[in-house]
């Protein structure tokens, strides 16, 4: 059987040497062509190793955009360079490759352990922590498949957040105002309050900073938790209270940062055929029938 390992190893080389050499894309093949004479065995699977390589390169903005938005402490030009080319192999294995070939534990195993081989001393818990955020955003697939984890006995550090469903009024209408995010689905703006920020500060702070809307805080409309992993910190409990937003219809301007794509207005009728993330459907009805109640 093919040594799969080998051929992630000499696919990293060839994406570190291409990413920090600065060589154009449509010349890359001749490194990995060169990488595969000298470090490949006869039991490698060259097709195996083309279709990774090429495949890396082909999204990589793609890969690039969501590093961002699963470690947002770490600009993508600030990360080690053998690690930034990990996460590339790695996310492309877990969210582009054939998972009936590649499933999605083995494809986050598999990068963990070039970290710990190739990276420095954290990356292999920084490479864990990227790659376990994604996992969780893409609803951790062959989970069941796996046994049963223990349970935590120790509590997770909790970090709270906050978030807002961003209404406005226009024409006798009423509007909403959703992100869509590069995992395909829309959701609601989201973030942290500054220290010492009183809260209804701090959630017209994050959806000016996401969207250039102003607003005006009114009701609270639900609470949803999460775990998620922090490339340092490792795994946290994320409480977000999500509140709704009066602003005026007005164009938005979006921060194409975190893993954002795309803002617009939606009428809520419009809204019912949406791809939401299912803890967020609860937060966007309770939002709406204030909003219908009212009308």
């Amino acid at each position: 059987m093919a040594n799969r390992h080998l051929a992630r190893t000499v696919v990293l080389q060839t994406l570190f040497e291409w990413d920090t050499t600065g060589t154009p894309s449509d010349k890359a093949n001749v490194i990995l062509e060169r990488n595969i004479r000298e470090h490949g065995k006869g039991d490698t699977d060259t097709p195996f190793m083309n279709t990774l390589f090429s495949g890396v390169l082909t999204k990589q903005s793609d890969i690039d955009l969501i590093i961002s938005h699963a470690a947002p402490d770490w600009p993508i030009d600030k990360i080690a360079p053998i690690d930034r080319n990990i996460l590339r192999l790695g996310l492309y294995e877990l969210l582009f490759a054939d998972r009936k070939q590649t499933p999605a534990k083995v494809a986050i195993n598999e990068a963990i352990e070039l970290a710990k081989t190739f990276g420095g001393e954290s990356s292999g818990r920084f490479i864990n922590g990227v790659l376990g955020t994604v996992y969780k955003e893409i609803g951790e697939p062959g989970k069941n498949d796996a046994s049963k984890h223990r349970q935590r006995k120790e509590p997770l550090p909790i970090e709270d957040l906050v978030g807002a469903l961003v209404y406005a009024k226009h024409e006798g209408q009423y509007y909403l105002a959703l992100l869509h995010d590069v995992f395909g689905h829309w959701t609601l703006s989201k973030g942290h309050v500054l220290e010492s920020e009183p809260v209804a500060e701090g959630v017209i702070r994050v959806v000016r900073e996401e969207t250039g809307l102003p607003g005006t805080v009114e009701n609270l409309i639900g609470k949803n938790e999460y775990v998620a992993s922090h490339p340092e910190k490792g795994k946290m409990l994320k409480r977000v209270s999500f509140f709704l937003v009066k602003t005026s219809f007005t164009d938005i301007t979006l921060k194409k940062s975190g893993g954002l794509d795309d803002a617009r207005w939606f009428k809520m009728r419009d809204i019912l055929d949406l791809n939401f993330y299912d803890d967020m459907l609860p937060i966007v009805t309770s939002g709406v029938q204030i909003l219908v109640d009212r009308a």
